[in-house]
């Protein structure tokens, strides 16, 4: 493996949340005054942390959102996550391999904590991270596009960040890797190619992804 450290994103990178989260997330807004369609969720809040979502309606519209607009959404999230999420397909055989291989990885989401947790156990995927391996942008602060999530991942990780490769498949994530000074492999399964601009590979099955990092 020509890394040491493998940093995923999680969700729609391990998780196949995606499509439940920013259904739920547009069809909220909508409720709330705010319309927004599926597509324009995911153009505009895929792989950020909650706090863009307020940003931009602030900015666009001069209102805040609800005190309880993150607790509200979490749960339905959450809820739906229990009847509907699966994992990534092949996510679990690319972590299979890196174990198999001594390589580390880790994830890196800008996802709460619990989130990224009551994925995990829906899913299976707990059993392979132990919870050391999993950060959050609740860590540092500032969510993607800043490098700050992945630097601190990598330094928790006693990794050199050039040493680090990062698997996203979101523009904000792909922003935040470069400028934290890493390769990153984008992953087209729900984001078209020429949107993860920067990345050093491109790539549409998961799968795909242990041969690449050889």
């Amino acid at each position: 493996m020509r890394y040491d450290l493998v940093i995923f994103d999680n969700d729609g990178v391990l998780v196949d949340s995606e499509p439940i989260s920013n259904r739920l997330l547009a069809g909220y807004l909508t409720e709330l005054g705010h319309p927004t369609s599926y597509e324009e969720s995911l153009r505009d809040y895929m792989g950020a942390a909650m706090h863009r979502v307020h940003d931009l309606v602030e900015e666009r519209t001069g209102q805040r959102l609800p005190d309880d607009f993150d607790e509200v959404f979490h749960a339905r999230v959450f809820a739906a996550f229990e009847r509907e999420l699966k994992p990534v397909a092949g996510s679990v055989d690319v972590l299979e391999r890196l174990v198999a291989h001594g390589v580390p990885y880790c994830v890196a989401s800008s996802g709460s904590h619990q989130r990224i947790r009551v994925g995990h156990r829906t899913t299976g995927l707990d059993e392979w991270f132990e919870d050391d391996w999993v950060f959050s942008s609740e860590d540092v602060g500032r969510g993607k596009p800043a490098p700050d999530l992945f630097l601190y991942a990598a330094e928790r990780m006693g990794v050199a960040p050039e040493r680090c490769v990062v698997v996203e498949d979101s523009p904000l994530g792909v922003r935040a890797g470069v400028a934290a000074g890493m390769d990153v492999y984008g992953f087209t399964a729900m984001t078209p190619a020429e949107r993860l601009a920067g990345a050093r590979q491109l790539f549409g099955d998961m799968r795909e992804l242990p041969g690449l990092l050889v």
